[in-house]
């Protein structure tokens, strides 16, 4: 199959970094989750909703450094590489600082909008409170990733993710089981974690790039910050419906109980698997996609949106097939409360459809953000966006949490099925140059 080596290449060590991300947050669930009660699994979930709200706001910062980089790195602008990566780094800086000084009206906002219990939100506040400080590295972490990718070296972003997941584990598992702390050890894991990661990025730049650092007056110049804003802006926005679909699965579990509330987030770390080991194969598309428009080859590109979308399908019919036979099993190894195993064993059918109505949004994205049209990846999120909450709305009365999960899957469907419309209208697929 053409582009085969070079998909692997660069799917191969992301895949090994996507899979090690999710233990950021499969560590904190399976920690908590052996604490003893459904009430800290409940915590984690708000408060991981919550700075995945804030995360994925901002994820422009690694979306758009890739797709920008892709190209320069395809146009051989060496100049403009360093441009790139100074100017996303400076604004991930600035923006993690500022999510720190606006710590307190943010939890307040999104605790309230939350509505779970006094308990669960009192935990979820302490979480946020100590992980909040990890903001400026996470998001500096999002630029230099999007920059690595961009540069086709998808090994540098494996490390990183490797490093950072090793700490956590031995950070929060120490803190938990040797020190008997609880949530805040978790908290302390992960923000541990993350600044950790941060300097591993730091060094791998430093030994194997070193991009010249450009004047300031080129890294805010200001065509090419409205530039840079324009297209992450419309990456902001797409995130921010991703953000309010994510936001409203968590608030309809905290509304059915905590039972279903720890069900869900059991079960969304299914999706958060397929998802991570997914977007392997999309960085390859971003990467590489990136790499073809930068040197105008559209019949390349053309023939590795076809590969792609073959691994794609392969990949969801292995994972929902391994659901399918063993998840039972891994939702017994994340949580040991016989009633909210229990309950999320019953839902577990629409986790194993997720993978099959997921995969295209996935790749798809990939290949948009290489491409960086970001106008179409905004379109399709706004009409999966009124897909999900149509469905839901429609279908709660009835199906209660079933309709939840109905909605979710059709929501991812509905991405993919748009992105695949809309690349036919595209450019670069119509063009025979």
């Amino acid at each position: 199959m053409k582009h085969r080596g070079e998909i692997l290449a660069i799917a191969l060590p992301a895949i090994v970094s996507n899979i090690t991300t999710p233990l950021l947050g499969l560590v904190d669930v399976a920690v908590t989750g052996h604490i003893g009660a459904a009430l800290y699994i409940g915590a984690i979930a708000v408060g991981g909703a919550m700075f995945n709200m804030l995360y994925w706001l901002f994820n422009f910062l690694r979306m758009g450094t890739t797709g920008f980089t892709a190209q320069a790195y395809g146009a051989g602008d060496t100049s403009r590489l360093s441009l790139i990566f100074y100017r996303s780094l400076i604004v991930g800086l600035a923006v993690g600082l500022l999510m720190i000084l606006l710590s307190r009206p943010i939890v307040h906002t999104v605790l309230a909008f939350m509505d779970a219990d006094d308990d669960t939100m009192a935990l979820a506040r302490q979480y946020f409170a100590i992980c909040i400080w990890g903001a400026p590295a996470v998001l500096m972490t999002y630029a230099m990733s999007g920059w690595f990718l961009g540069m086709q070296n998808s090994r540098a972003q494996m490390w990183m993710a490797i490093v950072t997941n090793v700490v956590n584990i031995a950070v929060s598992v120490t803190l938990v089981f040797g020190l008997g702390m609880k949530i805040e050890g978790v908290a302390t894991g992960t923000l541990t974690a993350q600044w950790v990661g941060f300097g591993v990025g730091v060094l791998i730049m430093a030994i194997k790039y070193r991009p010249k650092r450009p004047p300031l007056r080129q890294i805010f110049e200001l065509r090419q910050l409205l530039t840079f804003f324009r297209v992450n802006g419309d990456i902001f926005l797409r995130t921010a419906c991703l953000v309010a679909v994510t936001l409203w699965f968590t608030h309809a579990g905290a509304l059915a109980g905590t039972n279903i509330l720890a069900a869900n987030a059991l079960l969304m770390q299914l999706f958060m698997l397929f998802s991570f080991f997914m977007d392997g194969f999309a960085f390859a598309g971003e990467a590489l996609a990136g790499k073809y428009t930068g040197r105008s080859d559209s019949a390349s590109l053309r023939s590795l949106v076809r590969a792609l979308m073959k691994t794609g399908l392969c990949c969801a019919i292995i994972f929902s097939l391994t659901y399918l036979g063993g998840g039972e099993w891994i939702i017994k190894l994340l949580a040991k409360d016989p009633a909210v195993t229990a309950t999320a064993a019953y839902y577990l059918p629409w986790a194993v459809a997720v993978p099959l109505c997921g995969f295209m949004a996935f790749v798809w994205d990939g290949i948009y953000v290489g491409l960086v049209r970001t106008r179409a990846m905004l379109v399709s999120m706004a009409v999966a966006l009124a897909v999900f909450f149509a469905v839901y709305f429609s279908a709660r009365n009835n199906l209660a949490n079933h309709g939840l999960w109905l909605a979710f899957n059709l929501y991812l469907l509905a991405r993919g099925c748009v992105l695949g419309i809309l690349f036919r209208r595209c450019p670069h697929y119509k063009s025979n140059s």
